[in-house]
């Protein structure tokens, strides 16, 4: 509640000068006994103070995968570049400058900040100014003009703090935007991440089927060298054959899910499709596979940014509720208004006129209030429910996280010891057909089961690596904790 103080010159009071301080102490009077009768009627006038919504917490993790939990945890920011893939490290970065999506949500931080202003803006006078000119002409005499001016100055007392809930609403949603901003650049990073490696496995594939492609075209050669010698009946070419064009359907299918992997790439870089060529690689000897962090954050609910987000909305609704509940009391402004009229433009500042007028506004029975705070209730109970939602999808993404990579280790010693028994099984029946124990047709099935094991181990790298991302991605990827509080209820009064 603040003081409206006049200030007067130092001369004899006249009239004009006793009516302004009447006004002031009628001002003083007016303010204050309607302040204190509004108190005294309500208690906590915005309601409750803020609380995070009561959601399932989760302080340990699965047993058995070899992960403990750690109170004080934080993940590498830049934690991909342990892949040591220089290109992969250069495409995340130009994702980063130039992702479109990524975009977008950082422009979304300037609406919401200027929102934040917007709703400032609230809370200062208004000063409005016109100017006009009237002119008469009665019959057969003279035209008579004369000139007006106004100034009018409107404010708004934000006595309960009812125009400060709506600023401390729109500054929650500049802070979930900015946590939408880093959701989306985890989100990007992940993406970009598993399509390079997708790519790559493509890469590795088309090589391991190329040399496959030679072999059995080598292998052909023999069996139409034998069958013209009457060695080898014509089944047995034809069979090799269509091996043959088998090998080469399938290159061309990988070679057409290369370019869209690729496109893909382009796009999230910002680039139009078809303009990126990334170079050929190798999946197994390019990218390391990183290790799993050795402790867990228990603190999940402040590092993971869509929570964080989708709490800073819960705040908003919270702060919006109050602001709905204070729209019930009364509203206090001050309105003051300078006046002139004159015969011509000359006069208009030797007489003029001033007014002061409080106004207090008291909604006794107005049903937009009411259901106002039916609509912003209701509007909070709903982003609860959703900030809970995206709590137990991040307990979800976490754990399957840690079941896939457990998982994925295993199959992979699984699938290392059938690669090196058919390796050896390979070696063997390649001995054995130089010494003519063998035909080339087993040397063609080792090979074939030997292949199908190669591609079973890289697929199991390519899944390895994606469920790294995934893991560290569920973990917050590397943003730091951030505590959702609210500040002081400006309408709070106990």
């Amino acid at each position: 509640m603040g003081n409206v103080m006049v200030q007067r010159q130092p001369e004899p009071r006249t009239n004009s000068s006793l009516r302004g301080a009447s006004a002031a102490r009628f001002l003083r009077q007016f303010i204050g006994g309607s302040l204190i009768a509004g108190i005294a009627a309500c208690g906590n006038l915005a309601g409750p103070d803020y609380q995070r919504p009561d959601s399932p917490g989760k302080s340990t993790w699965r047993d058995g995968l070899g992960v403990e939990v750690a109170d004080e945890y934080s993940v590498r920011p830049d934690w991909w570049r342990g892949f040591n893939d220089p290109y992969l490290d250069q495409l995340i970065q130009r994702a980063l400058d130039n992702n479109i999506d990524l975009q977008i949500l950082g422009a979304r931080i300037g609406v919401a900040e200027a929102a934040i202003g917007q709703a400032n803006a609230a809370r200062l006078p208004t000063v409005d100014a016109a100017l006009g000119a009237n002119a008469q002409q009665s019959g057969g005499g003279q035209a008579v003009t004369s000139y007006s001016g106004a100034t009018a100055i409107g404010w708004e007392l934000d006595i309960w703090g009812k125009l400060e809930k709506g600023v401390r609403a729109q500054e929650a949603e500049l802070r979930a935007t900015g946590a939408d901003w880093r959701a989306g650049y985890l989100t990007l990073i992940s993406d970009l991440s598993s399509l390079y490696f997708t790519l790559r496995q493509y890469d590795e594939q088309l090589y391991r089927q190329r040399q496959a492609l030679v072999r059995n075209e080598q292998i052909a050669g023999i069996y139409r060298s034998l069958h013209d010698e009457g060695v080898a009946p014509q089944t047995r070419v034809l069979q090799q054959e269509a091996e043959i064009d088998a090998l080469r359907n399938g290159l061309l299918e990988l070679e057409r899910l290369r370019t869209l992997a690729e496109n893909a790439l382009a796009t999230l870089l910002g680039m139009p499709a078809g303009e990126l060529r990334v170079p050929t690689g190798n999946l197994s000897d390019d990218i390391s596979l990183v290790a799993v962090p050795g402790g867990l954050p228990s603190d999940l609910l402040t590092r993971r940014p869509d929570i964080v987000a989708a709490e800073y909305r819960v705040l908003q609704a919270h702060e919006l509720v109050g602001q709905a509940r204070l729209a019930r009391l009364p509203s206090f402004s001050l309105t003051s208004g300078l006046g002139t009229t004159s015969g011509d433009l000359s006069g208009l500042l030797q007489s003029w006129t001033l007014g002061l007028r409080p106004t207090i506004s008291i909604p006794i029975f107005d049903p937009a209030v009411s259901a106002r705070i039916k609509v912003s209730e209701a509007s909070s109970r709903v982003v609860e429910q959703e900030y809970r939602r995206t709590v137990i999808r991040a307990f979800e993404e976490v754990e399957n996280a840690l079941v896939n990579l457990d998982a994925r280790r295993q199959q992979r010693q699984q699938i290392v010891a059938l690669r090196n028994k058919l390796q050896r099984v390979a070696a063997e029946v390649e001995a054995q057909l130089r010494e003519g124990l063998v035909s080339q047709l087993e040397v063609l099935e080792s090979q074939r089961s030997l292949l199908s094991a190669e591609l079973a181990l890289l697929s199991n790298q390519r899944q390895l690596l994606d469920d790294t991302v995934q893991l560290y991605k569920a973990l917050g990827g590397g943003w730091p904790a951030e505590q959702v509080r609210a500040a002081d209820a400006p309408g709070s009064v106990n």
